[in-house]
């Protein structure tokens, strides 16, 4: 895979899809790398018409390690910056729990380069919405085993907890993911620097406000980690915003899903809206 210097740092990424197409840009979320996209649900979007970009954040897979403190802002300009190292003047920016945060930091400060917003299992920063189960926090704080069985097996744990009650749990999927995380790189050191950026981040709901832009808000009705109250309030902060609410689903994509999400982040991408920055 390439990769693409900007901000300062090199940032992994992947391109799915004809040249010409209008360009999708993925965000993931916390300590998670661009392979955490699944594969299938990629090809739905390129099939759909556009051209899918996916990546790795700072501090995990194979972009790089930044050894010192940062912000989700500075998460934000690694993602402008990609889109400039691309040559892509503006993008439709589909972004993913902790991915949901930096992809409307993007459309905040950078209003021109989102043609349209999805923010998924995420929230605003209201530290009074989007809360986790009390006992899903704890899970997130161990440090994970170094060895690689070990590593799969903790992490296993982990996404069947997220996992959407409402759909199967395909462990043989997760496995090999996680597996495939392990060998891409194994650096925790990253995931403590992003959670101190994601614990440090401001409240979002007033800026949210001054946004003109398709939007769309997806949330798991049974999500643990970010509770479906997250996902309404940032529908209720962003002018426009449509939600869509999924009985069933949790913090993750099951495959179930993957076409009626595909098909409700096309149709977004695909509205206009009178004043909106990227229509």
């Amino acid at each position: 895979m390439p990769k693409a210097r900007c901000n300062g740092i090199e940032i992994e990424y992947e391109v799915l899809g004809d040249e010409q197409a209008e360009p999708m840009l993925l965000v993931m979320g916390f300590a998670v790398q661009l392979i955490a996209w699944p594969d299938g649900f990629c090809r739905m979007l390129v099939e759909r018409g556009y051209r899918v970009i996916r990546f790795d954040n700072r501090d995990v897979g194979l972009s790089s390690k930044v050894p010192a403190s940062y912000s989700l802002d500075d998460l934000a300009a690694d993602t402008a910056g990609l889109l400039d190292a691309l040559e892509l003047a503006s993008a439709h920016v589909v972004g993913a729990s902790m991915g949901g945060f930096i992809a409307q930091l993007l459309a905040i400060h950078h209003p021109s380069r989102v043609r349209s917003l999805c923010s998924i299992m995420s929230s605003t920063g209201d530290r009074s919405v989007g809360q986790p189960r009390p006992e899903i926090v704890p899970m997130l704080m161990v440090s994970p085993p170094a060895e690689r069985s070990s590593y799969v097996d903790a992490r296993l744990a982990i996404a069947r907890r997220l996992a959407s009650p409402g759909f199967p749990f395909d462990e043989q999927r997760s496995r090999d993911v996680i597996g495939l995380a392990f060998d891409r790189a194994y650096y925790p050191a990253g995931a403590q620097r992003q959670l101190a950026a994601v614990l440090a981040a401001r409240d979002r709901t007033r800026a949210l406000g001054e946004l003109r832009l398709p939007t769309l808000v997806i949330h798991g009705a049974e999500d643990p980690l970010v509770h479906r109250s997250g996902g309404e309030a940032t529908a209720r902060a962003i002018p426009g915003a449509e939600l869509l609410v999924i009985p069933g689903m949790g913090h993750d994509l099951p495959k179930p899903l993957w076409a009626t999400l595909a098909d409700a982040i096309v149709a977004n991408a695909r509205r206009r809206l009178d004043g909106a920055a990227g229509a």
